[in-house]
């Protein structure tokens, strides 16, 4: 998988905004990546140095209009932390 494949977007939340200080940073990544290939992916797109990677797969809600049910798509989550040595990513640098 390329890099850009496996970051799909980043998850900006309140529990994710806290994070931000401590150089937490949450993305929603493919389905199919490891811990592994969500680093590279991280430190190559970015600049960055990773110190570790947590993953959480998330189950999709169910969603109600009228009588008609569907659950929302699943997706896997990834908070990213950086070594202390670090530069901050930029894109979340504004958000703090």
């Amino acid at each position: 998988m390329v890099a850009e494949d496996i970051i799909i977007k980043p998850l900006l939340t309140e529990k994710g905004y806290d994070g931000i200080a401590d150089k937490k940073y949450t993305f929603v990544v493919a389905k199919a990546a490891s811990k592994t290939e969500i680093k590279l992916a991280v430190e190559k797109l970015f600049g960055v140095q990773v110190a570790s990677v947590n993953t959480v797969n998330c189950k999709g809600k169910l969603k109600r209009m009228g009588r008609n049910a569907g659950y929302t798509p699943d997706y896997k989550k990834a908070i990213v932390q950086l070594k202390a040595d670090s530069k901050a990513i930029e894109f979340f640098a504004s958000l703090s």
